[in-house]
């Protein structure tokens, strides 16, 4: 069992990242952040804060992203991943092993801001990617 504490984030891939921003901040108001760049994962992102729940908007910068193939496939963008947050990744990691869910990429690892994460398959989880992350 995975021990889940929360709703962390939806994360949405964007064919231009600023535009999105510009999407949140002006048609809705929302407190949107600076992009981050990602270069271990040939990414963009940038955060529409929403009280304790967040928009992750995500843009590739080049074809190695792995949201790349996404965009391919979804020329306009779409909704990516659900993310669930966690005391203990670790913990989940050997939970969602214990439940027989794959695991995306071997296993926890830090993500962008340091915390620990993975992604379970979306063949476990009603056809949707699954990023599991560990809270701050």
């Amino acid at each position: 069992m995975i021990q889940v504490d929360g709703f962390s984030h939806v994360g949405i891939v964007v064919p231009d990242l600023d535009a999105a921003r510009a999407l949140f901040a002006n048609a809705f108001g929302c407190a949107v952040g600076a992009p981050i760049e990602v270069p271990e994962q040939s990414l963009r992102l940038a955060y529409v804060e929403l009280g304790p729940v967040k928009i992750e908007l995500l843009t590739p910068t080049d074809a190695s992203s792995p949201v790349a193939k996404f965009l391919d496939r979804n020329p306009k963008g779409g909704l990516h991943h659900v993310a669930l947050s966690v005391a203990d990744a670790q913990g989940a990691a050997a939970g969602s092993r214990d439940a027989g869910l794959e695991m995306l990429g071997g296993g926890p690892a830090p993500g962008h801001h340091g915390r620990q994460l993975f992604f379970l398959h979306p063949k476990d989880t009603l056809g949707s990617l699954v990023e599991i992350e560990q809270r701050a």
